[in-house]
Protein backbone atom coordinates (compact mmCIF):
# COMPACT_ATOMS: atom_id res chain seq x y z
CA UNK A 1 0.00 0.00 0.00
CA UNK A 2 1.94 3.74 -0.98
CA UNK A 3 1.59 6.29 1.08
CA UNK A 4 -0.63 9.48 1.35
CA UNK A 5 0.37 12.74 3.01
CA UNK A 6 -2.25 15.36 3.87
CA UNK A 7 -1.81 18.92 5.26
CA UNK A 8 -3.83 20.83 6.59
CA UNK A 9 -2.68 24.78 6.79
CA UNK A 10 -4.59 27.40 8.91
CA UNK A 11 -5.40 31.28 7.27
CA UNK A 12 -3.20 32.91 9.23
CA UNK A 13 -0.19 31.47 7.24
CA UNK A 14 -2.18 32.92 4.10
CA UNK A 15 -2.08 35.99 5.14
CA UNK A 16 1.48 35.94 5.25
CA UNK A 17 2.73 36.25 1.77
CA UNK A 18 6.71 35.24 2.63
CA UNK A 19 5.26 32.51 4.89
CA UNK A 20 2.88 31.08 2.51
CA UNK A 21 5.39 30.71 -0.08
CA UNK A 22 8.06 29.38 2.85
CA UNK A 23 4.87 26.56 3.00
CA UNK A 24 4.39 25.78 -0.45
CA UNK A 25 8.64 25.35 -1.02
CA UNK A 26 8.03 22.48 1.01
CA UNK A 27 5.06 21.20 0.52
CA UNK A 28 5.89 21.18 -2.84
CA UNK A 29 9.31 19.03 -1.51
CA UNK A 30 7.70 15.98 -0.52
CA UNK A 31 7.38 12.92 -2.72
CA UNK A 32 4.32 11.05 -3.53
CA UNK A 33 0.78 11.48 -3.74
CA UNK A 34 -0.17 14.28 -1.22
CA UNK A 35 -3.60 16.47 -0.75
CA UNK A 36 -3.36 20.06 1.06
CA UNK A 37 -6.92 21.89 2.92
CA UNK A 38 -6.34 25.40 3.52
CA UNK A 39 -8.52 27.59 5.46
CA UNK A 40 -8.82 31.13 5.21
CA UNK A 41 -10.97 32.33 8.47
CA UNK A 42 -8.58 35.18 9.22
CA UNK A 43 -9.34 36.67 5.36
CA UNK A 44 -13.16 36.06 5.03
CA UNK A 45 -12.92 37.76 8.35
CA UNK A 46 -11.56 40.82 6.87
CA UNK A 47 -13.27 41.02 4.10
CA UNK A 48 -16.47 40.78 6.12
CA UNK A 49 -15.81 43.24 8.15
CA UNK A 50 -14.99 45.81 4.81
CA UNK A 51 -18.95 44.59 4.12
CA UNK A 52 -20.04 45.60 7.15
CA UNK A 53 -20.95 41.77 8.27
CA UNK A 54 -20.50 40.94 11.83
CA UNK A 55 -18.58 37.89 12.18
CA UNK A 56 -19.67 35.44 14.94
CA UNK A 57 -17.85 32.17 16.56
CA UNK A 58 -18.98 29.35 18.69
CA UNK A 59 -16.24 27.17 20.25
CA UNK A 60 -13.54 28.44 16.89
CA UNK A 61 -16.65 27.46 14.57
CA UNK A 62 -18.17 30.63 12.26
CA UNK A 63 -21.42 31.26 12.38
CA UNK A 64 -22.76 31.00 8.52
CA UNK A 65 -25.14 33.54 7.01
CA UNK A 66 -26.25 33.23 3.72
CA UNK A 67 -24.44 36.87 3.09
CA UNK A 68 -21.35 35.04 4.97
CA UNK A 69 -21.63 32.51 2.81
CA UNK A 70 -21.11 34.38 -0.34
CA UNK A 71 -18.27 35.64 1.18
CA UNK A 72 -16.24 32.72 2.07
CA UNK A 73 -17.32 31.41 -0.89
CA UNK A 74 -15.68 33.95 -2.73
CA UNK A 75 -12.48 34.38 -0.54
CA UNK A 76 -12.11 30.43 -0.10
CA UNK A 77 -12.72 28.68 -3.66
CA UNK A 78 -11.71 31.82 -5.29
CA UNK A 79 -8.65 33.88 -4.03
CA UNK A 80 -6.88 31.72 -1.77
CA UNK A 81 -7.52 28.37 -3.46
CA UNK A 82 -6.19 29.85 -6.68
CA UNK A 83 -3.34 31.73 -5.33
CA UNK A 84 -2.39 28.27 -3.09
CA UNK A 85 -2.97 26.12 -6.27
CA UNK A 86 -0.87 28.69 -8.51
CA UNK A 87 1.96 29.13 -6.51
CA UNK A 88 1.99 25.48 -5.77
CA UNK A 89 2.34 25.00 -10.54
CA UNK A 90 4.91 27.40 -10.30
CA UNK A 91 7.09 25.12 -8.14
CA UNK A 92 6.31 22.23 -10.72
CA UNK A 93 3.48 20.55 -8.38
CA UNK A 94 0.34 19.85 -10.46
CA UNK A 95 -2.01 20.94 -7.96
CA UNK A 96 -5.97 20.63 -8.50
CA UNK A 97 -7.87 23.28 -6.95
CA UNK A 98 -11.40 21.77 -5.89
CA UNK A 99 -14.44 22.49 -3.45
CA UNK A 100 -16.72 19.56 -1.99
CA UNK A 101 -18.90 20.80 -4.90
CA UNK A 102 -16.58 19.81 -8.02
CA UNK A 103 -16.73 16.46 -9.37
CA UNK A 104 -19.27 15.89 -6.21
CA UNK A 105 -16.31 15.18 -4.01
CA UNK A 106 -17.87 15.78 -0.48
CA UNK A 107 -21.60 15.67 0.09
CA UNK A 108 -23.10 17.58 3.16
CA UNK A 109 -26.43 18.11 5.20
CA UNK A 110 -26.73 21.67 6.63
CA UNK A 111 -25.70 21.71 10.74
CA UNK A 112 -29.11 21.08 13.31
CA UNK A 113 -28.17 22.27 16.13
CA UNK A 114 -30.48 22.18 18.97
CA UNK A 115 -29.15 25.34 20.81
CA UNK A 116 -26.87 27.17 18.11
CA UNK A 117 -28.35 28.25 14.95
CA UNK A 118 -24.69 27.69 12.88
CA UNK A 119 -26.71 28.91 9.92
CA UNK A 120 -25.43 27.61 6.05
CA UNK A 121 -22.53 25.42 7.81
CA UNK A 122 -22.21 21.83 6.38
CA UNK A 123 -21.54 18.66 7.97
CA UNK A 124 -19.73 15.82 5.48
CA UNK A 125 -21.97 12.81 5.04
CA UNK A 126 -20.43 11.42 2.02
CA UNK A 127 -16.74 11.57 0.25
CA UNK A 128 -16.34 10.19 -2.87
CA UNK A 129 -12.63 8.61 -2.43
CA UNK A 130 -12.67 7.07 -5.93
CA UNK A 131 -12.84 10.52 -7.33
CA UNK A 132 -9.97 11.60 -5.45
CA UNK A 133 -8.12 7.97 -5.53
CA UNK A 134 -8.45 9.26 -9.13
CA UNK A 135 -6.83 12.44 -8.97
CA UNK A 136 -4.17 11.36 -7.13
CA UNK A 137 -3.09 8.10 -9.60
CA UNK A 138 -2.93 11.45 -12.41
CA UNK A 139 -0.41 13.25 -10.92
CA UNK A 140 -2.42 15.41 -9.58
CA UNK A 141 -2.22 17.41 -6.17
CA UNK A 142 -5.70 18.30 -4.91
CA UNK A 143 -6.01 21.54 -3.14
CA UNK A 144 -9.22 21.64 -0.72
CA UNK A 145 -11.10 24.70 0.02
CA UNK A 146 -13.38 24.12 3.51
CA UNK A 147 -16.77 24.19 1.33
CA UNK A 148 -19.08 21.51 0.53
CA UNK A 149 -22.31 20.98 -1.13
CA UNK A 150 -25.64 19.80 -0.01
CA UNK A 151 -26.96 18.39 -3.72
CA UNK A 152 -29.79 20.49 -3.80
CA UNK A 153 -27.75 23.68 -5.01
CA UNK A 154 -26.27 25.19 -1.78
CA UNK A 155 -22.94 25.57 -0.90
CA UNK A 156 -22.14 24.55 2.95
CA UNK A 157 -19.35 26.16 4.82
CA UNK A 158 -17.04 23.56 6.16
CA UNK A 159 -14.37 23.53 8.87
CA UNK A 160 -11.34 22.70 7.25
CA UNK A 161 -9.73 20.48 10.32
CA UNK A 162 -12.97 18.67 9.87
CA UNK A 163 -12.49 18.08 6.20
CA UNK A 164 -9.14 17.52 6.53
CA UNK A 165 -9.40 14.21 9.03
CA UNK A 166 -12.76 13.21 7.00
CA UNK A 167 -10.34 12.70 4.05
CA UNK A 168 -7.65 10.85 5.86
CA UNK A 169 -10.28 8.95 7.02
CA UNK A 170 -11.94 8.42 3.81
CA UNK A 171 -8.89 7.60 2.37
CA UNK A 172 -6.75 5.26 4.67
CA UNK A 173 -8.28 2.06 3.32
CA UNK A 174 -6.55 3.14 -0.38
CA UNK A 175 -3.49 4.72 1.78
CA UNK A 176 -1.43 4.70 4.61
CA UNK A 177 -2.32 7.86 5.41
CA UNK A 178 -0.57 10.22 7.32
CA UNK A 179 -2.53 13.90 8.12
CA UNK A 180 -0.47 16.83 9.52
CA UNK A 181 -2.14 20.44 10.85
CA UNK A 182 -0.26 23.58 10.21
CA UNK A 183 -0.85 26.57 11.78
CA UNK A 184 0.92 29.66 13.79
CA UNK A 185 1.55 27.48 16.83
CA UNK A 186 4.47 24.98 17.47
CA UNK A 187 2.05 22.38 18.57
CA UNK A 188 -0.47 21.39 21.21
CA UNK A 189 0.53 24.28 24.16
CA UNK A 190 0.61 23.14 28.17
CA UNK A 191 0.31 26.78 28.75
CA UNK A 192 -0.03 30.36 27.00
CA UNK A 193 3.88 30.21 26.83
CA UNK A 194 4.76 29.56 23.36
CA UNK A 195 7.69 27.02 23.79
CA UNK A 196 5.49 24.45 25.99
CA UNK A 197 5.00 22.25 23.61
CA UNK A 198 3.45 18.64 24.48
CA UNK A 199 5.15 16.42 22.81
CA UNK A 200 3.06 13.54 22.43
CA UNK A 201 -0.90 13.44 23.19
CA UNK A 202 -2.80 11.01 24.31
CA UNK A 203 -6.64 10.77 24.16
CA UNK A 204 -6.59 10.56 27.64
CA UNK A 205 -4.43 13.28 28.61
CA UNK A 206 -6.73 15.67 25.61
CA UNK A 207 -9.44 15.08 27.53
CA UNK A 208 -8.12 16.22 30.81
CA UNK A 209 -6.66 19.54 29.85
CA UNK A 210 -10.01 19.98 27.55
CA UNK A 211 -11.41 19.91 31.36
CA UNK A 212 -8.92 22.18 32.77
CA UNK A 213 -9.47 24.85 30.09
CA UNK A 214 -6.05 24.09 29.12
CA UNK A 215 -6.96 23.55 25.23
CA UNK A 216 -9.80 25.65 24.07
CA UNK A 217 -11.21 27.59 21.62
CA UNK A 218 -10.01 26.73 17.78
CA UNK A 219 -8.10 24.12 18.84
CA UNK A 220 -11.50 22.18 20.11
CA UNK A 221 -12.46 21.18 16.84
CA UNK A 222 -8.71 19.92 15.06
CA UNK A 223 -8.43 17.79 18.14
CA UNK A 224 -11.44 16.21 18.33
CA UNK A 225 -11.13 15.49 14.57
CA UNK A 226 -7.46 13.88 14.44
CA UNK A 227 -8.63 11.91 17.48
CA UNK A 228 -11.73 10.33 15.97
CA UNK A 229 -9.11 10.13 12.15
CA UNK A 230 -7.08 8.09 14.08
CA UNK A 231 -9.56 5.93 15.80
CA UNK A 232 -10.50 5.40 12.07
CA UNK A 233 -7.33 4.25 10.81
CA UNK A 234 -5.45 7.07 9.58
CA UNK A 235 -1.71 6.19 9.98
CA UNK A 236 -0.61 9.17 12.06
CA UNK A 237 -1.19 12.97 12.58
CA UNK A 238 0.74 15.59 13.98
CA UNK A 239 0.10 19.02 14.97
CA UNK A 240 3.06 21.88 14.11
CA UNK A 241 4.18 25.25 13.15
CA UNK A 242 3.33 25.81 9.01
CA UNK A 243 7.26 26.89 9.33
CA UNK A 244 7.79 23.25 10.72
CA UNK A 245 6.46 21.06 8.16
CA UNK A 246 9.62 19.43 6.59
CA UNK A 247 11.16 19.15 10.10
CA UNK A 248 7.91 17.59 11.87
CA UNK A 249 8.09 14.72 9.30
CA UNK A 250 11.59 13.37 10.13
CA UNK A 251 10.94 10.99 13.29
CA UNK A 252 10.81 12.77 16.52
CA UNK A 253 10.64 15.77 15.28
CA UNK A 254 9.11 18.79 16.34
CA UNK A 255 5.65 19.64 17.15
CA UNK A 256 2.93 17.53 18.78
CA UNK A 257 2.37 13.62 17.86
CA UNK A 258 -1.00 12.56 18.71
CA UNK A 259 -1.75 8.80 19.63
CA UNK A 260 -4.68 6.39 21.27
Amino acid sequence: MENLFIAKVGGNLIDDEAGLAAFLDAFAQINGRKILIHGGGKMATELAHTLGLETQMVNGRRITSKEMLKVVTMVYAGLINKTIVSGLQARSCNALGVTGADANLMLAHKRAHAEIDYGWVGDIDHVDSAALVHFLNSGATPVVAPLTHDGRGNMLNTNADTIAATLARALHAYYHTSLVFCFDKKGVLASNHEDEVIPRLTFAEYRRLREAGVISKGMLPKLENAFAALQAGVTSIIICHASQLLPALQEDGCGTRLSL
